[in-house]
């Protein structure tokens, strides 16, 4: 059996619902989407469904471009164990994927285990995108994607890579070289550009005017409550500057801490970072890669780093990656001096 055919054995006559992240981005649309579609060529029919929110312009835009209908789980008031869900682009118990009350029969995903779980159906692998595993499905099924298809498919993995420039695997390039024909490249165009919303400057502001630098670690704060994605795209922009390598941003919300981190090192993976810098005080087990990953810290936790816990956040990790460096206070450069 093919992997499709292997998830629709365990899915059985229930309800089916496949369900991506707390706040879909595009590759956990294009993925979620693109697993509908393929369900549907076996005869099975399935909902899209999140819990959170969908945010920022590039979800939305996909969503509403190509018609897709995402539902939100709150539009579901009967689920229950009888029905199955599809984990995608999401596990089991990690803090950005609500653990609903049904069957969670299938997980498919590209980040690390954090929480290990028993699925009737798994595919996890380490590759750019969750989109890039649907793709290769569907050319494993032999299907001819449609334009559409092919374009929402493409898109998830380009934004998830930064157009091919972190976290690609050989399985990626071989997905992008099979999809490349039959993508429609003009809707792919409009679909990349101008994905930045005007209220996001307010954001950027903000992070500019709270950067500080430690060597090569970039550090920023978001004095207000921004979108997590907004937050991952921020990270991004600090780690584009020349001398960091190591990106770490925080947005302050009403009930604590929201944190994105990048890394461009081997040496320092970003998941495992985030989740030992907020041991014992906060949650680093968003999901991530070695090279991207969140966290998040409650107000309990904030609490606990005194009367300066932006000074501690700082000073945590540059401990934790330079444990030899006494004077990094004095050796920390931040914004207001480079002005």
């Amino acid at each position: 059996m093919n992997h499709i055919e292997q998830l629709v054995s365990v899915l059985g006559k229930r309800r089916v619902f496949i369900q991506t992240h707390n706040f879909p981005d595009p590759d956990a649309i294009a993925s979620a989407y693109g697993l509908q579609v393929l369900l549907k060529e076996m005869g099975v029919e399935s909902k899209l469904i999140y819990d959170g929110s969908m945010s920022k312009l590039s979800g939305i835009r996909v969503t509403d471009y190509f018609d897709i209908e995402m539902h939100h789980v709150k539009d579901f008031d009967d689920l229950d164990e009888q029905d199955a869900v599809i984990l995608i682009d999401a596990q089991k118990f990690n803090k950005n994927c609500t653990d609903l009350p049904c069957d969670e029969v299938a997980c498919i995903d590209h980040h690390p285990t954090v929480f290990e779980c028993e699925y009737a159906y798994e595919d996890i692998r380490m590759v750019g995108a969750a989109s890039t595993i649907v793709a290769s499905y569907l050319i494993e099924m032999g299907i001819e994607p449609t334009k559409n298809l092919a374009t929402i498919l493409l898109y998830g993995i380009k934004m998830d890579t930064a157009d091919f420039s972190r976290g690609v695997s050989e399985l990626d390039v071989e997905v992008y070289y099979h999809l490349f024909p039959y993508v429609d490249h003009e809707i792919l165009k409009m679909l990349t550009l101008n994905t930045l919303e005007l209220m996001d400057l307010k954001a950027y502001a903000s992070a500019i005017n709270n950067i500080s630098i430690y060597k090569n670690i970039g550090f920023a704060c978001i004095t207000f409550d921004c979108p997590d994605a907004l937050i991952a795209i921020i990270s991004d922009f600090i780690l584009a500057l020349d001398v960091v390598e190591f990106s770490m941003v925080y947005s302050i919300r009403s009930g604590g801490y929201k944190f994105s981190v990048r890394s461009e090192l081997e040496e320092l993976d970003a998941g495992k970072m985030i989740k030992k810098i907020l041991d014992e005080i906060g949650d680093g087990n968003g999901g991530g890669h070695s090279f991207m990953a969140g966290g998040f810290l409650q107000n309990a936790g904030v609490e606990r780093l005194g009367d300066n816990p932006r000074f501690e956040i700082e000073r945590r990790f540059i401990k934790e990656i330079y444990p030899e460096d006494e004077n990094y206070e004095k050796n920390t450069i931040r914004i207001q001096e480079i002005r």
